[in-house]
């Protein structure tokens, strides 16, 4: 078992001010893999006070300057990335050929994108020819604590780390606590990397001790957050006293909206997209709604997918899902699936209980309900696991009202081979993000949602300026 209570402060690894050891527990063992001390508000305060020291010759770096360290980075990450693979396969269940490719991958991929972002990003513009004498100036915020999940540890973190680190801020992450393994290992990357001292540094701890710590401090500029819905607002309302801007990505219900012309594979595809990492992403399409007409067929095809979905440890070479992240999660998990059933919803994949064979470990049943509403609690809720509901529908128009009827707002899907259609439906759903027909977002696209799915878009030039201030400027002389 490694020993990890160090946290990361002022460009130096340190003890923690008052021990307080966690163990990091591996989902598909049960068995902890790693030791690691939650901080306090010493903690908190002694990693805030660097960044706050480092801000004022960090934030007056150049561009140029700030994007080759931001290289130097993705190299450090891209020759460690087998190393950054172990470590989220073994804190949060990802099998190695998940945490391997998407999983380790999402990092490089968004290091370039921020990367070629700032690049091109214009941090000074004139406003116009009719004021030639103002000029528009952006400028890094300050001092960001920015408060990772989970369910994809670096997709989360590079998005914010990078982000923040191009915009010219300074920052303490503070990832999470069951699942930190990795957000360490990119500490030590961007130690290797030559940043600043003060520029990033990380607290381990849980979120009503360092969290809240961050999202309260006089000093700190700027709350990023990933998580819970529940979570987001009482960040919220505790950055609220001193009036930090807070950049929210939160919880999700998409709906995968089938019409009757939808090509043949995408059911499949929609059922095989919400089990993808054990159902633990928070744009996962778990509502599948189907048009009437060919419902009980697409019903049929997803219980076989279902039925044929593998299950195994997380150290297992394969295409098959992994565990859930923890006991409280598969509690929750559990007692959904059981609501659901309790609430009349017709079983036809899964249930409750783990798969045969895998009594220990963290491991749920895929499981797919249909005959939905859209009031049951598995159709409202966000399960955050493999559990699929089914609801049918009869036209376009109902279709759109039950995939807005939902108080969250970050990605919907559309399957049809009309284009016309596909666009009508894509501006009538109220989220920040519509995938159709299986179609990927491309690099440095605005992730972020509407609603209670949050505020802010995080990747690309979005992402970058999710950290600026904008400056108005009179009397500028060329």
């Amino acid at each position: 078992m490694s020993d990890k209570r160090q946290f990361y402060i002022n460009g130096q690894w340190v003890d923690p001010v008052k021990a307080n050891d966690f163990e990091v527990i591996n989902p598909s063992t049960e068995k902890a893999c790693s030791v690691i001390s939650l901080g306090g508000e010493a903690d908190a305060n002694a990693a805030i006070e660097a960044a706050s020291s480092a801000f004022d010759s960090w934030s007056q770096t150049t561009k140029d300057q700030r994007l080759d360290l931001i290289n130097k980075l993705l190299a450090i990450y891209q020759e460690r990335a087998s190393e950054m693979a172990e470590a989220i396969s073994s804190e949060m269940g990802a099998p190695m050929a998940l945490a391997s490719t998407a999983q380790c991958g999402a990092g490089a991929a968004h290091i370039k994108n921020l990367a070629r972002a700032l690049k091109a990003y214009e941090f000074e513009k004139p406003l116009g020819g009719h004021a030639p004498d103002n000029r528009i100036l952006h400028e890094p915020i300050g001092v960001c604590a920015l408060i990772t999940p989970w369910n994809w540890p670096m997709n989360q973190v590079v998005l914010k780390v990078v982000g923040a680190l191009a915009a010219g801020c300074t920052m303490v992450l503070k990832p999470s606590e069951i699942a930190p393994l990795s957000s360490m290992l990119f500490a030590e990357m961007i130690d290797q990397a030559g940043f600043p001292a003060g520029v990033f540094n990380l607290v381990n701890g849980d979120g009503v001790g360092v969290g809240s710590q961050l999202t309260a401090h006089p000093l700190v500029d700027m709350v990023s957050f990933t998580g819970s819905t529940r979570a987001g607002i009482a960040i919220s309302k505790n950055a609220a006293d001193t009036v930090k801007r807070v950049s929210l990505e939160l919880g999700g219900k998409g709906a995968n909206i089938v019409f009757a012309d939808a090509d043949e594979k995408a059911v499949t595809r929609g059922v095989r997209h919400c089990f993808n990492n054990s159902g633990q992403s928070c744009n996962a399409p778990t509502r599948m709604l189907v048009e009437r007409s060919i419902y009980d067929q697409a019903v049929q095809t997803a219980a076989d997918v279902a039925a044929k979905t593998q299950v195994d440890l997380a150290s297992v070479e394969g295409r098959h899902i992994g565990p859930v992240v923890s006991q409280l999660q598969f509690d929750k998990i559990q007692g959904l699936i059981q609501q659901g059933i309790d609430e009349g919803a017709r079983l036809v994949a899964g249930g409750t209980g783990k798969p045969d064979g895998l009594e220990t470990g963290y491991f749920v049943k895929p499981t797919v309900f249909a005959d939905v509403n859209n009031q049951m609690a598995i159709a409202r809720e966000e399960v955050f696991g493999p559990v699929l509901t089914i609801i049918p529908f009869d036209t376009e128009a109902e279709a759109i009202a039950i995939a807005n009827d939902t108080p969250y707002g970050l990605t919907n899907y559309v399957q049809t081979q009309d284009s016309e259609k596909a666009n009508r439906v894509a501006r009538r759903l109220r989220s920040g993000m519509v995938q159709v027909n299986g179609s990927h977002m491309g690099g440095g696209a605005p992730f972020g949602g509407y609603k209670q799915s949050g505020n802010g878009r995080e990747g690309g030039v979005w992402g970058l300026e999710d950290f600026l201030e904008v400056k108005a400027v009179t009397g500028w002389i060329e």
